[in-house]
């Protein structure tokens, strides 16, 4: 068994980080700007039930999907605070949709317990709307009141951690070479490149070399979350690596490999790999609504993910509202993410990991935003008549819809004689009987009511002349495209195929 990895996520100033640091019992808030999560750590603590358990404090929810886009199942758990003074809030929902898109189990957390006006039953009520139900209310998901400034309960949520692992059952080998996941990277002014990263099986020693993402090197030192340096890490442990020869990305998947040869000629090819990509996104953006149908219609997946943004709840649900009514069994719309508030990045980093148009509503994108979708080749689309976005949307759906073909028949001729013509081959001398026959249209030879031969006419010709059409009751000479067996007597039915766009 491995210990747990547990990421805090929920809304701004819910307490997520004086969470964790009762938990740890260190101070880190207190230096911490605008409560905002400056720098990702990533901690062990022992669990009461015996263990270790390992969590990750994110900055916001954009780095969690940044690794889910990248492929990276980093987290085991979710731990989903929510203040019991102020309910369920816009970024508790964008935590809540993260958690379900990677399939990870959550726990609820109801911080703040100890203020006047708590109410713990009411968040438990308001998480139903998200299908999230609480033990206490009958369901499967763990629940615990906690307060972390008067440390009250802190010991139960860790139990809650232990046993939500227990069930998971998760596991990994430490006798191997190390593999693992890049939390954070950046460039420290004295220790030049350092990546925490997140060891995930096998054991990480000083001196391996390394490879993450399009960047290498050899291990110098390991640093553990207390700022001691150690020897080793096993899974599940965080340490910071000293010694890459520049920074990796958050998400990036680190191996280590047998000699400093191959760690080049994994990193060159990478490199190599991300030239080429970013050329080719210069050259085409993709994710328009028509990159998209076409993507799709190959596919076969007749899905059409969005990330919804609007100024007001209540427009979002109306647009929500009324984008689940258009569709049909062949195609309908999934809404990935709907909430209020501007575009921010973390919606374009869900939208990147699940293929998804944003669209906003009475609400632009920040240049955060804006910068990332360019750099994902994400489309933003901005509205301001609901009417108008379920119509656009309506359309690009539309498109996904397979055509009907409809045959429409011109007319008919007989054949009277066939001549053979050198450089042409055989010519049909014949009789329009009905309707009109014209140039390109399909043609089926029909010979004693069977229909042996479907193509297209390659010449039809009046005397001399190529003519477009003959009308019915006239004679015209006609040839085939690469079919010579006309016999006298066939009969040549003309047609034309018909592509019709159904709608919804």
């Amino acid at each position: 068994m491995r210990p747990p990895v547990v990421t805090i996520m929920g809304h701004v100033d819910h307490g997520k980080t004086s969470l964790l640091d009762a938990i740890r019992h260190a101070n880190v808030a207190g230096g911490e700007a605008g409560g905002i999560t400056q720098h990702i750590g990533a901690y062990q603590v022992e669990s009461p039930l015996g263990g270790k358990i390992t969590f990750i404090d994110t900055p916001g929810h954009a780095a969690f999907t940044a690794m889910r886009a990248r492929g990276a199942k980093v987290t085991d758990i979710v731990v989903l605070v929510v203040a019991a003074d102020d309910g369920v809030m816009p970024q508790t929902i964008e935590a809540i949709n993260h958690a379900k898109a990677a399939k990870v189990p959550l726990i609820v957390a109801i911080n703040k317990i100890d203020k006047p006006d708590a109410n713990p039953d009411r968040v438990k009520t308001e998480l139903l709307q998200y299908e999230v139900q609480v033990e206490s209310m009958g369901g499967e998901t763990l629940e615990v009141e906690v307060s972390a400034t008067k440390k009250i309960n802190l010991e139960k949520l860790l139990e809650a951690i232990s046993l939500q692992s227990e069930v998971l059952d998760i596991r990994a080998n430490p006798n191997r070479p190390a593999e693992g996941t890049v939390i954070e990277a950046k460039l420290d002014r004295g220790r030049g490149p350092v990546a925490t990263v997140l060891v995930q099986r096998g054991t990480l020693k000083t001196g391996d070399i390394v490879v993450a993402g399009s960047e290498w090197g050899r291990v110098r030192a390991l640093v553990s979350d207390q700022g001691a340096q150690v020897s080793s890490a096993g899974p599940s442990v965080p340490v910071e690596i000293l010694g890459f020869n520049g920074a990796p990305e958050a998400g990036d998947r680190v191996a280590v490999v047998e000699n400093e040869a191959r760690a080049r000629e994994i990193t060159e090819y990478r490199q190599r790999q991300r030239r080429e990509r970013a050329a080719a996104r210069a050259g085409n953006a993709r994710g328009s609504l028509v990159d998209m149908m076409s993507q799709l219609k190959t596919a076969g997946r007749k899905e059409f993910p969005l990330v919804v943004k609007g100024d007001v709840q209540g427009s979002v649900e109306a647009i929500a509202g009324a984008l689940e009514k258009v569709g049909n069994e062949e195609v309908a719309a999934r809404i990935i993410h709907a909430g209020a508030g501007g575009i921010n990045e973390s919606d374009i980093t869900l939208a990147e990991a699940s293929g998804a148009v944003v669209l906003g509503f009475n609400v632009r994108a920040n240049k955060e935003a804006r910068e990332a979708a360019e750099r994902a080749g994400v489309e933003i689309r901005y509205y301001n008549i609901i009417y108008d976005l379920v119509d656009d949307i309506k359309q690009a759906m539309s498109g996904l819809l397979a055509p009907t073909l409809r045959e429409e028949r011109l007319g008919e001729a007989r054949i009277l004689q066939v001549f053979a013509v050198s450089k042409v081959g055989k010519v049909a001398g014949c009789l329009v009987q009905d309707g009109r026959v014209e140039r390109g249209a399909s043609v089926r030879l029909i010979r004693d009511n069977v229909v042996i031969h479907e193509g297209k006419l390659s010449t039809l010709k009046r005397f001399k002349d190529e003519v477009k059409e003959v009308p019915s009751g006239q004679e015209c000479g006609m040839a085939f495209e690469n079919y010579q067996d006309m016999r006298a007597g066939d009969i040549i039915e003309c047609y034309r195929v018909e592509e019709v766009r159904r709608t919804l």
